[in-house]
């Protein structure tokens, strides 16, 4: 039975990043955006991912980097959380029932202080979480606590050692290939959730086939 490792955005909620370009867009005076992808993206927001600065902050370098100085801490709010869609209640039920079944299982989630507020209400007011989705998980590792994010293969071994899991003993369920490329270096077994497969759909089938290794 493997340890389940399971990203959050484009995993268990649903993701739009088009729909916070489009709102920084919309508040930009010259209609630019900002520079931030499912691939890439500036400093500024690995800063904020990872703790290096504070809300705060990220709105001062948005208004700086990008001529919003015009805009409100709330209407950048706003644009920022955009991209945070619905959580499927199927989704959490499954990892709950995984849970019930004897996996182990944790969260690793390139995040930050200002979306997790707001997931976290929106999870308890739309499906009784009352801490969060860490009321489904063993475990929850979030960039901006632990000051590493992914791609990099520090935050992958942090999560290990914290959990006592072997790599070849974890499946790791992510939709961003470059995470996935640096968890198949390190020995992880992935599943990589690219659209339009869904958690509930394909994770079943990853299980089935996941055999592990002989001692």
């Amino acid at each position: 039975m493997p340890n389940l490792l399971f990203d959050f955005g484009g995993v268990i909620i649903n993701i739009d990043y088009n729909r916070t370009l489009e709102a920084m867009r919309a508040l930009s005076r010259v209609g630019t955006t900002i520079e931030f992808t499912q691939a890439a993206q500036s400093a500024l927001f690995d800063d904020l991912e990872t703790g290096r600065i504070t809300p705060d902050g990220f709105r001062a370098g948005l208004r700086q980097h990008y001529d919003l100085h015009h805009t409100t801490d709330a209407e950048l709010d706003t644009a920022w959380n955009a991209m945070l869609l619905d959580i499927p209640l199927a989704r959490l039920e499954y990892i709950r029932e995984l849970g019930r079944q004897g996996y182990q299982t944790a969260l690793l989630s390139n995040t930050n202080s200002i979306h997790i507020p707001v997931i976290n209400e929106m999870l308890r007011r739309e499906h009784g979480l009352q801490h969060g989705i860490a009321d489904v998980l063993d475990r929850v590792f979030y960039s901006q606590e632990v000051g590493m994010r992914k791609p990099g293969k520090e935050i992958f071994e942090h999560v290990l050692q914290e959990m006592n899991w072997r790599a070849e003993e974890t499946l790791f369920v992510e939709d961003s290939i470059q995470h996935i490329r640096t968890a198949e270096a390190l020995g992880i077994r992935t599943l990589f959730l690219q659209p339009p497969l869904t958690l509930t759909e394909a994770l079943p089938a990853a299980l089935r086939a996941f055999s592990l290794p002989s001692t």
